[in-house]
């Protein structure tokens, strides 16, 4: 086996076969055409969908107002994980639950969210943490966060 050196005649021809080979697609053939401009979606329609029940057609409009709500006004809630529930709350932010569709975002900083979902047991050692932000923000607590209904 012979050793080839990078400037040798032999490397050059070799590296322009491999840059020739990246660019062999052909142009595309077919016309070039714009694309569709976007319109906007029509109106919905006040009449009754075929087949379903007055009471059905209510719950379904309530729940479509509920989620245009939760889209319009969404929470960016802070994170406080302080046991096993912490995990259950991460769940609801990976691929299964996933509430960035709902526009739920969770935040790193007390000052960046609109709410603080505490998710666990509150011990007296995390207590004076969790009083410091609780003035500024909205707090959620999960399972057994509080007992009796009092922070610490």
């Amino acid at each position: 086996m012979a050793l080839l050196l990078r400037n040798s005649p032999r490397m050059a021809f070799l590296a322009a076969q491999r840059a020739a080979a990246i660019h062999t697609t052909l142009p595309s053939l077919a016309q070039q055409s714009q694309p569709a401009p976007y319109a906007r979606a029509p109106p919905p329609s006040m009449a009754s969908p075929a087949g379903i029940s007055k009471a059905a057609e209510y719950v379904i409009s309530k729940v479509d107002d509920l989620m245009n709500w939760a889209r319009r006004g969404s929470i960016w809630p802070m994170t406080f994980g302080l046991a096993c529930c912490a995990v259950e709350m991460m769940h609801t932010g990976a691929a299964r639950y996933d509430l960035d569709r709902f526009g739920v975002i969770f935040r790193p900083s007390p000052r960046q969210s609109d709410c603080m979902i505490v998710a666990g047991t509150l011990t007296n050692k995390m207590a004076p943490a969790l009083r410091k932000w609780t003035a500024e923000l909205m707090v959620l607590f999960c399972r057994q966060g509080v007992k009796g209904g009092k922070l610490g």
